[in-house]
């Protein structure tokens, strides 16, 4: 009998990465620690890509060629539909919501489940050492159409924010891309990624996710 399956469709902070980007990783890479063996993570996350792109690249025809009854398609964007440029810029209260619907309709027409995931909070704290909202209103967006549209919804924005608020500005860079020169071979120059998370991140963003899905009792399995 074929696995239950979890499809990712996402951005950089759900995707895999190669070996030349280590320690930078996506919380999807990680996610499998947290899920039962039965059932099976395919990760089609890819940097860069906004509800829309993904659309028009074609890689969401390309999960839905796959996915079948019983599967789960998590839907994680955000970050990238604020971006200015015409190939991946939507508006959080129309555009935003027609694309995300083609995820959502997609999935159920073949009887899996479309979960939303609002995007990872990014690390950027003001002089003060308050946390700053850096997405706008796609979070906000995103859970109105998931009540809309009555689909399961994982606040992971504000569960992130939460964490980091919790951690400080200082103590949260060990989630994220911090590294000083001659750190790391992959970075001699050194990073400070507010944005990509690194392996301790990825885990435990993974196990935000994890107990979201525990608490929204998802049919795994």
């Amino acid at each position: 009998m074929e696995k239950q399956t979890i499809y990712l469709a996402g951005d950089s902070t759900m995707a895999d990465y190669q070996p030349h980007s280590y320690p930078m990783q996506g919380w999807g890479n990680k996610l499998h620690l947290f899920i039962p063996d039965s059932v099976r993570i395919v990760n089609k996350a890819v940097c860069g890509r906004s509800s829309k792109s993904f659309i028009e690249e074609g890689r969401l025809e390309e999960i839905l060629q796959m996915i079948k009854p019983g599967d789960y398609l998590f839907i994680q964007f955000g970050h990238n539909d604020s971006k200015e440029d015409a190939e991946r810029h939507t508006s959080p209260w129309s555009t935003y919501h027609r694309y995300l619907r083609q995820y959502i309709d997609g999935a159920r027409v073949k009887g899996a489940h479309p979960v939303l995931i609002s995007p990872l909070c990014r690390r950027h704290f003001d002089v003060d050492g308050l946390l700053i909202n850096t997405h706008g209103d796609f979070p906000r967006s995103m859970e109105a159409l998931a009540v809309q549209e009555k689909v399961h919804f994982i606040d992971l924005c504000g569960r992130s924010a939460v964490a980091f608020k919790e951690m400080g500005d200082a103590k949260s860079r060990e989630w994220l891309t911090w590294l000083r020169p001659d750190e790391h071979p992959n970075y001699p120059e050194g990073i400070e990624d507010n944005t990509h998370l690194n392996e301790q991140g990825a885990e435990a963003v993974a196990r935000m996710v994890a107990d979201a899905i525990l608490k929204l009792n998802l049919n795994f399995g």
